[in-house]
């Protein structure tokens, strides 16, 4: 699920790096029409922009729904779809066509251009959608999907953790991944400390289940500098991280640029070029994007 909002803001990369750890309340926004699935969005965040490369993160559910999400643009970042329950077909302009399953990944690349759609019979679903941005050197990569039935686990007392990209506790996800990051899902059953490298800033999200000082809807992010996160619950709980993320972006509808010229450029190619390709298959029209701001939409880093 991509960020569907008919009116999106300019997404800005920006916070003040504390050394304590901080709560980021997660807000609600509804995607699509009148019956839209309502996402809790954690990043990007007014006080917190970014989590390492990590830009983006909606959950959903779980929820009794259908996604219907129309062929749509991305550039400059991979989406990374995770669920916890029900069953989601993409469809993109490379030609690939894949359900994922609780417990799978599919992470789509969009380097220069790709668009995708996404949908679902109704049923129960909860999951999350994230996004990576690329670093400047790879933002024009050419598009590529992959798909991962089966991930590596680290286990440890009280914990069993998925990892879903990059690497944690020496164990290394086969998913592409362009910049030093981890994202995986830990299931937690008592107390456990679990490995992280402390060159990382980390956030934690609670997907279900009780685990201690995490509450529901919200982000808790953890400065670098730990070599163990402690938690203590049963439940399971969303890592992401990274060595911080030091270029300036432009986060705008579902691009990811580096100046107003290229959102400019982007959009139009949406709208009237040919640059994005064809999603076969998908029985609608592809989404047309919304409206610019008036004013320019400014690079921004991770600190405001």
């Amino acid at each position: 699920m991509s960020n569907l909002e008919r009116d999106p803001q300019e997404m800005r990369c920006g916070a003040d790096a504390g050394a304590a750890s901080e709560v980021l309340e997660g807000r609600d926004v509804p995607l699509g029409g009148p019956r839209a699935m309502l996402v809790s969005r954690t990043l990007p965040h007014v006080h917190r922009r970014m989590i390492g490369a990590w830009c983006f993160v909606d959950a959903y559910g779980p929820e009794q729904a259908a996604m219907r999400v129309p062929p749509h643009p991305h550039t400059g970042l991979q989406t990374v779809s995770w669920l916890l329950a029900g069953e989601v077909l993409h469809r993109d302009s490379l030609g690939s066509v894949q359900h994922i399953r609780p417990g799978q990944l599919n992470l789509m690349t969009a380097g220069r251009g790709i668009s995708h759609s996404e949908e679902s019979p109704e049923a129960m679903l909860h999951g999350v959608q994230l996004w990576v941005a690329l670093p400047g050197e790879h933002r024009d990569v050419d598009p590529g999907f992959e798909h991962h039935p089966a991930l590596p686990v680290l286990s440890g007392t009280g914990f069993e953790a998925t990892v879903i990209m990059g690497t944690l506790g020496g164990v290394t996800s086969p998913a592409t991944a362009y910049t030093p990051l981890v994202g995986a899902q830990i299931s937690v059953d008592g107390d456990c400390e679990l490995p992280v490298d402390p060159g990382f800033e980390h956030g934690v999200l609670l997907l279900d289940g009780e685990i201690a000082e995490l509450g529901r809807g919200a982000l808790v992010y953890l400065p670098p500098g730990r070599t163990a996160i402690r938690l203590s619950g049963r439940g399971r709980v969303l890592l992401i991280g990274g060595e911080p993320f030091d270029e300036q972006i432009v986060m705008w509808w579902n691009f990811v640029g580096r100046s107003h010229d290229d959102i400019v450029a982007y959009r139009k190619e949406w709208m009237e070029g040919e640059g994005f390709g064809v999603v076969e298959g998908f029985d609608g029209d592809p989404l047309p994007a919304p409206v610019l701001p008036g004013t320019p939409l400014k690079p921004r880093g991770r600190f405001r």
